[in-house]
């Protein structure tokens, strides 16, 4: 197993060298033309900068920056311009200190040096960047400092209000969207490498793009081609791309279709929601529609071209008194004729559910219920709890598909009523399983129909859920090819079975988690530490926390290594009398400190060797990794953390080969798509989510090799970040 540790921004000479080349290319986002200068309303504050500071920020400009982006500001060949209708749509309304941050990661001084012209240089450019777009200057006027400057915040044009959602191109004005294709059923199956049409790209949800464009030897040249702000939220969404269209589900239940090689908002369909907008992940594509969630537990469908409404179907609750306790918080999944979503329902009786819906109509064809029912297979297994006390079981993640079998694969999260099932009941033919909490369930697409189960985890008491996205990958076993499903679950435990049958094949625990002592190699079968169960009068500390060593952001599997790729984090939680009473068990949930993050590095990216079945190589560093991974045919693997950055490991050995940083906490999947002939990888910034407020809670609970508060990140808004060579 190959280790690497990562503590502070590394890089390649290459990258070095590359990146004095192209100057200020990551302060905007694309090259514009030149244009006059449009009149602009006075700043929010009236501030007027100082002449002398001004005509010293040009001057720096000249000699540090003109080589690139032009004498005017106006921008050479690929590097983007500081003035203009590019600038004023990703920086107008917004703080000066947004700028900033990019300002300080700029050659020509070396990335790892970050800031290395020192403050009073960058003032004075970002001085002149401002008088350029809007900041009147008097020479009896002082100059001001970088964080005084910070607080500016840039002026919109005048009789234009800034407004994160609104459609730039006209209706039947856009080629990209004119000459878009609907997504055919054979598309979906094997989609073009160009797209990505689902939330792990393809049905198998290996989240790998076999695009090689961008690879290990050039990964060093890549930098931010394109950035279109949202507006600001809790969520958590993924982007889909298809024929160059791409299209997001974002806050506050609104969908965006943007040019996916420029972030051009193409068209934008906002829900009037009932009642406030919940997190959710994203969308899927099939035909000519676009199949979109929402908070108040509508499907619709919209046209893929004009985001024209199409149908609207709300969906029939068990317990509709408890309406606003459910969620559709996964992607849809369109397979065949029938769109197929889940329902969170934490604490609503009867417990959560899947829908197959009609993909002309809206109309449910199928229900599954995830919470097994008296009278019916497994229905005793819930220690003799009737129906109406029975929770849980949501449905909250993706689901995937093998068209070969006609099977599609979930996961099902625990029930956080855990006090009924702690004792088990002296009754014959009743047990505290708690089916199908903690399982995959293969169900038919067609009719909804269970074929098969496994139970990962029976009667979970501390919410260490399994619920997440199941692989579909073919591994060699006695010299055949056979096909498995696979899924890593909260306490970074991999398991892998028969995909056609759900037998249990093998397991890869990562090392993190301290409830499970053995499993058994025949069944999976686990055998728990008594240490750990809960009990308010013994606290005892559980790895890891009830946020998990990995949570929601997905992992990524590529065919080239034979390895899954998984973001950990290293927490753990105190239970006993006090704390958080998540549960119903009676104990309390607290902050402890995990172990092996004694040294400062609570995040991993962990590779699992899933054909030899053991653990591969580890990436180490202090900040968390916040976002699903992404595998490519070029040999890489992309994640994003806290620092706020993105990074680009080498597939094979896990070595850093590219950094870059970002303004904002990257809390999305991570995906790459081609467009006009150029590569992307894309990823959405600045949404805050329970994930993301998980890790920032891990953080600050401390553990770090120096024990000193770690500082909040800049905060530059919601935005898509696009890189490119």
């Amino acid at each position: 197993m190959t280790t690497s540790r990562s503590s502070s921004l590394q890089s390649s000479s290459l990258q070095s060298s590359f990146q004095s080349l192209r100057g200020l290319a990551l302060i905007a986002a694309a090259a514009s033309a030149l244009i006059a200068p449009p009149s602009f309303s006075a700043s929010a504050d009236a501030t007027t900068l100082s002449t002398d500071q001004v005509r010293k920020g040009r001057a720096q400009y000249q000699k540090f920056c003109s080589t690139c982006h032009g004498t005017r500001l106006q921008g050479e060949h690929v590097t983007p311009a500081l003035t203009g209708a590019r600038f004023d749509r990703m920086w107008r309304g917004k703080k000066a200190a947004a700028l900033t941050f990019h300002l300080r990661r700029m050659p020509p001084e070396p990335i790892d040096n970050p800031g290395g012209l020192g403050d009073a240089v960058y003032a004075d450019v970002l001085a002149y960047i401002l008088s350029s777009n809007g900041f009147e200057a008097a020479a009896e006027t002082e100059a001001l400092d970088i964080a005084a400057l910070g607080e500016l915040k840039i002026p919109a044009p005048d009789g234009e209000v800034a407004d994160v959602d609104a459609p730039v191109v006209e209706p039947g004005r856009s080629s990209v969207l004119n000459r878009l294709e609907p997504v055919t059923k054979e598309e979906l199956i094997e989609p073009s490498p160009d797209d990505w049409l689902l939330t792990g790209r393809t049905y198998d949800g290996q989240s790998f793009s076999p695009l090689d464009q961008i690879d290990r030897d050039n990964v060093g040249f890549m930098a931010l081609s394109w950035r279109a702000p949202l507006r600001g939220g809790m969520s958590m969404p993924m982007p889909i791309v298809h024929q160059g269209v791409m299209y997001l589900h974002t806050f506050p239940d609104t969908v965006l279709a943007l040019d996916a090689s420029n972030g051009q908002v193409l068209w934008r369909f906002q829900y009037d929601v009932t009642g406030p907008s919940s997190q959710k992940m994203g969308l899927s594509l099939s035909g000519d529609k676009v199949f979109v969630p929402t908070s108040d537990k509508h499907v619709l469908a919209l046209n893929a071209k004009t985001g024209e409404l199409v149908w609207d179907h709300e969906i029939t609750l068990p317990t509709p008194a408890m309406r606003a306790a459910y969620q559709l918080r996964s992607a849809p999944l369109a397979v065949g004729g029938v769109v197929v979503q889940g329902v969170t329902a934490s604490f609503v009786p009867k417990g959560g559910f899947a829908v197959g819906l009609d993909m002309e109509t809206g109309e449910e064809k199928w229900r599954f219920n995830s919470i097994a029912r008296p009278g019916e297979p497994f229905g005793n297994t819930w220690n003799d709890v009737p129906l109406e006390k029975r929770s849980g079981g949501s449905i909250w993640h993706q689901g995937t598909y093998d068209p070969d079998l006609d099977l599609l694969y979930f996961g099902i999260a625990p029930t956080y009523d855990t006090g009924p099932l702690v004792h088990p009941v002296d009754k014959e033919g009743i047990s505290s399983e708690a089916y199908y909490t903690n399982s995959t369930v293969a169900l038919r697409p067609g009719t909804g129909e269970l074929v098969w189960h496994y139970q990962h985890l029976a009667n979970d008491q501390w919410d260490l859920d399994w619920v997440f996205e199941r692989q579909l990958v073919s591994l060699p076993v006695n010299g055949e090819d056979r096909k498995v499903v696979m899924n890593v679950g909260k306490m970074a435990i991999l398991e892998a079975l028969d995909a056609k049958t759900g037998y249990y094949m093998f397991s890869v625990d990562a090392g993190i988690q301290n409830v499970i002592t053995a499993i058994d190699p025949e069944t999976g079968e686990k055998t728990i530490d008594p240490e750990r169960w809960p009990d308010p009068e013994r606290p005892t500390d559980i790895c890891p926390s009830a946020f998990g060593a990995r949570s929601w952001p997905p992992t990524s599997y590529s065919p080239s290594t034979k390895m899954v790729y998984v973001p950990l984090t290293e927490s753990c939680m105190r239970l006993g009398k006090e704390g958080a009473r998540l549960l119903t068990s009676g104990v309390g949930i607290g902050p402890a400190t995990h172990p092996d993050s004694a040294d400062g590095m609570v995040g991993r990216v962990q590779a699992i060797d899933v054909a030899n079945r053991k653990l591969g190589w580890v990436h180490e560093q202090e900040s968390a990794i916040s976002t699903g991974l992404l595998a490519t045919g070029g040999g890489l693997v992309f994640s994003g953390d806290v620092d706020p950055s993105i990074k680009a490991f080498d597939d094979r050995t896990g070595d850093l080969l590219w950094e870059a940083g970002l303004d904002d906490l990257p809390s999305s999947s991570i995906i790459t798509y081609r467009a006009g002939g150029s590569q992307y990888v894309a990823v959405v910034v600045g949404m805050d989510n329970l994930h993301l407020r998980a890790l920032m809670g891990t953080l600050s609970i401390g553990g770090t090799a120096t024990d000193q508060p770690r500082q909040m990140p800049s905060r530059g808004g919601a935005a898509i970040w696009a890189f490119s060579l």
